[in-house]
């Protein structure tokens, strides 16, 4: 969902109160909305602002009515008129209410029978050339990754991974996309935003597909396999098992980029996504025998003639961006070493590349420990 920033007005504070919704809506700290909340006061909770907040956060998180959304409102809540009042600030009578509705006993025990599940909305801020807009991204995501539901989570290298497709539209438009590791789908939803040809989101994870596809309905995509009127959507959710898909099955998806965020992590793994990726990015024979005879022009999004752009598509070798957070060093090296061992070159991109920041109201994620590699085959 695409939204203008609004005109008129102070312009530096429009920006602060859209950056404080946006911090609310992705289930940001409560230390971080109260700042962002005290910025756009002008370093203090005035009435206006917590007005906003009750009526642009609180009252969203309220019709979600479930047990992660109702928790985190009450934690901000809690947060925030103890923050008021002990800076002398007057505190809306509203805000009262609606805490007080919140901690009570009937309240608290009608949201234990919902589920465990966070519904965040993550919101992208860039321009698109004619101004400014707020890109955002509704998801479902869990609660609770202690209970190893890390299919579910949001990891910082798919926040940055998703920066980087945005801030390189072109590098993916008119391309055949595919995800390992996709995760909530967050990734896919970009791809899809900056118009791949086709997305092909992956995962060996049964409940995590489940949930990845609730995502992209949530976002009115659908997965492809199924007949839409008007024609076929670009997304697929494919069930993706490296260790034991065959090599006609991966090599069946013809990827002209592949994708990954925080994949690289399990050293029982490595040896399993080294081979998966060896075939996604195995060069095309027309690539080969068409090296030296093209005209050295990238396809564009412009592209329109669909018999070009797949030549095109075919005279170019597959290439991976493989976003990771290099938690420890021993692991990354080995997988290093496997890619080597399967003609595959990693490089690291993150300075030569850097993506826009484009989630400044995020505070929880650390942009800073994330690498941005790029793979791809040396055989000739």
């Amino acid at each position: 969902m695409e939204e203008a920033q609004e005109e008129g007005g102070n312009p530096a504070q429009a920006l602060e109160l859209a950056y404080l919704k946006a911090a609310f809506l992705a289930m940001e700290p409560a230390d971080f909305v109260v700042s962002f909340a005290r910025q756009s006061g002008g370093g203090s909770l005035t009435e206006g602002v917590q007005n906003f907040i009750m009526e642009n956060c609180i009252k969203y998180m309220m019709s979600k009515n479930c047990a992660s959304s109702r928790g985190y409102t009450k934690n901000i809540l809690k947060k925030l008129i103890s923050s008021a009042e002990s800076s002398g600030n007057s505190v809306l009578e509203d805000l009262y209410e609606i805490y007080a509705n919140y901690i009570s006993p009937i309240k608290e025990d009608f949201s234990l029978k919902h589920g465990t599940r966070n519904f965040k909305n993550i919101s992208f801020f860039y321009s698109n050339g004619s101004g400014s807009v707020n890109f955002v991204v509704p998801i479902q995501c869990s609660s609770n990754i202690l209970e190893g539901d890390t299919g579910c989570s949001i990891w910082p290298s798919s926040l940055f991974l998703s920066e980087f497709i945005l801030s390189y539209p072109n590098l993916f438009c008119n391309k055949v996309c595919l995800e390992l590791g996709a995760g909530v789908g967050l990734v896919g939803i970009i791809l899809n935003k900056v118009k791949a040809s086709k997305v092909i989101l992956t995962d060996g994870d049964l409940s995590t597909l489940e949930n990845m596809q609730a995502n992209l309905e949530i976002n009115h995509l659908r997965n492809s396999n199924e007949v839409i009127t008007g024609g076929i959507e670009v997304v697929e959710c494919k069930h993706l098992l490296w260790e034991v898909a065959s090599e006609m099955e991966i090599t069946s998806y013809d990827p002209d980029i592949v994708v990954g965020a925080d994949i690289i992590y399990d050293p029982l793994c490595l040896p399993h996504l080294v081979r998966v990726l060896s075939l996604l990015l195995k060069p095309r024979r027309s690539h080969i025998s068409n090296l030296h005879e093209g005209d050295g022009t990238p396809a564009g999004c412009g592209e329109e003639d669909p018999v070009r752009n797949e030549s095109r598509r075919r005279s170019e070798a597959p290439a991976a961006y493989i976003a990771v957070v290099i938690r420890n060093v021993e692991t990354f090296h080995c997988f290093l070493e496997l890619a080597r061992g399967a003609h595959l070159a990693a490089v690291d991109i993150t300075e030569e590349m850097p993506p826009s920041q484009l989630l400044p109201y995020m505070g929880s994620y650390d942009r800073a420990g994330v690498r941005l590699y790029q793979i791809s085959s040396t055989r000739s």
